[in-house]
């Protein structure tokens, strides 16, 4: 059995097209659109709307810390356009869902990234895709666990939820041969970002699952540049299976 595993897809339709040759199945974990990238600042949604200068200087702001002027100078640009910048951003993002789900390739076992808007998912989801969010399935004899989102941060991105909801559905899986979560479990090393220079949120409640159940694999995305990539815990080996947008390969699983 061979599984093809991409996570932090944020706007590759061209390479995941490609992530399931070969594979008896694809698993992605999440963050499909790409709102801002950190990497090209002409690139992603703010950049489509205000301009590759305007992109920068607001990832500078997030960079910095600087949350309330980030917040400030957002609300004034979204201020120039017409409407609603709800309706604004709805748009652009489904947009990007139109062309990522058409090039998800099936069988699909998904679940959400913090980026993503899981109420719109339905409108572009093709059979053979399942989405999974604090739920199990079998595939090719065992059985996978997902639990999506992130946790709430200061970047206040469209999918954080609580500890307690995160950890409820942590709870929910229970035992599985392997865990596929969007953020990774709470080891400092898995969580710190080497080209940000920053650690990203992890789940202690996920940690404590892996330490009480010792499923085989934990795999996880969410933070781009790791310091490290794996980590073991006990019997668990717990991958970080790569920035597809960056990488454009997926992670392979066999068994």
């Amino acid at each position: 059995m061979r599984v093809h595993v991409v996570s932090d897809v944020h706007g590759r339709a061209d390479a995941l097209a490609a992530a399931g040759q070969g594979a008896d199945a694809l698993i992605c974990l999440g963050d499909l659109i790409l709102f801002i990238d950190y990497d090209d600042h002409a690139q992603g949604i703010f950049a489509d709307l205000f301009g590759r200068e305007k992109a920068a200087e607001f990832i500078g702001l997030r960079t910095a810390k600087r949350f309330d002027e980030a917040r400030a100078m957002s609300a004034a640009l979204w201020a120039t356009l017409d409407g609603d910048p709800r309706e604004h951003i709805e748009r652009n993002v489904r947009a990007q869902y139109a062309s990522l789900f058409a090039a998800m390739p099936t069988p699909a076992y998904l679940t959400y990234g913090n980026v993503d808007l899981p109420r719109l998912w339905s409108d572009y989801l093709r059979p053979g895709h399942q989405v999974l969010d604090g739920q199990s399935v079998e595939i090719g004899g065992l059985r996978f666990g997902f639990v999506g989102g992130g946790l709430k941060t200061p970047y206040r991105t469209p999918n954080e939820i609580s500890d307690e909801e995160y950890a409820a559905k942590v709870e929910a899986v229970g035992e599985v041969d392997v865990l596929c979560c969007h953020i990774p479990p709470a080891l400092p090393e898995l969580l710190y970002d080497v080209v940000a220079r920053r650690f990203e949120r992890g789940s202690e409640a996920t940690l404590e699952a892996i330490r009480r159940t010792q499923p085989r694999y934990a795999l996880f995305g969410h933070v781009h540049n790791p310091l490290h990539a794996r980590a073991r815990v006990g019997r668990t080996e717990c991958v970080n299976v790569g920035h597809f947008r960056g990488k454009g390969v997926p992670f392979i699983l066999e068994w």
